[in-house]
């Protein structure tokens, strides 16, 4: 009767760790969005020979004093307006219809008059018909606003910006995360060193919360488990 309770004992306890694994395994997951990494970048010191020809204009050091400043080299500032705008609709509508009719008679049968086959009547007919309607609609629509000024983290060869960048507000043990990265045209740049995401390539936005309020919106390992089982 022991070693039976013992082995019972084994079965639940090797029951409940199966169940164990299995809530582990459909853990909630959080979408991520793949923002260039780092999200910021200083410029490489290269060091400068000191030339002694007395001059006050200096090559290596020059600036032009009625330059419009942009972003051109790794570790310069870029601010960007975010102002992106998605609408699709898609709508669909399917119509069949079928009909069919058929009929057969018999004319003649062997040792049969004819007389004797009217009055029997012998003939047969059949009708079908089949029809289907369907309608469907589908509508999306996202509008995401704001600004962030990015770090140009990498010059390409075509004389294209790399930027990235990210912006944390914290309130109240509550943390909002706005990250941002895409490939800018420098001749895209307008006057105050401004671009718009609209003509930023591979643009990749994220915006998230962190804390508690961000955490009271998120479901449960336990519920998550249970709501695999029986999604109702």
């Amino acid at each position: 009767m022991m070693k039976m309770l013992q082995r019972r004992a084994i079965l639940a306890l090797i029951a409940a760790a199966c169940g164990l694994l299995g809530a582990c395994s459909v853990m909630p997951t959080t979408a991520k969005v793949d923002v260039l990494e780092p999200t910021q970048a200083r410029p490489a010191v290269v060091p400068v020979a000191a030339v002694g020809n007395g001059s006050l204009f200096q090559n290596a050091s020059y600036r032009p004093l009625y330059e419009t400043y942009r972003a051109r080299m790794v570790g310069d500032i870029l601010n960007v307006t975010i102002v992106e705008k998605i609408a699709a609709k898609q709508e669909s509508t399917s119509s069949v219809e079928k009909t069919g009719a058929t009929s057969a008679s018999v004319s003649a049968i062997p040792l049969l008059k004819a007389e004797q086959l009217a009055k029997l009547s012998l003939s047969a007919g059949g009708t079908s018909s089949n029809t289907f309607d369907g309608k469907g609609t589908t509508e999306s629509s996202h509008n995401f606003v704001g600004t962030i000024t990015a770090t140009v983290i990498e010059v390409l060869p075509n004389g294209h910006l790399v930027i990235s960048g990210e912006k944390q507000i914290g309130v109240n043990k509550n943390v909002e995360l706005l990250r941002f990265s895409g490939q800018v045209d420098p001749t895209t740049i307008q006057p105050g060193n401004t671009v718009a995401s609209t003509q930023v390539a591979n643009v990749r936005i994220e915006q998230r919360g962190r804390g508690a309020q961000a955490d009271a919106q998120g479901i449960g390992w336990l519920a998550h488990f249970f709501l695999s089982i029986l999604p109702i």
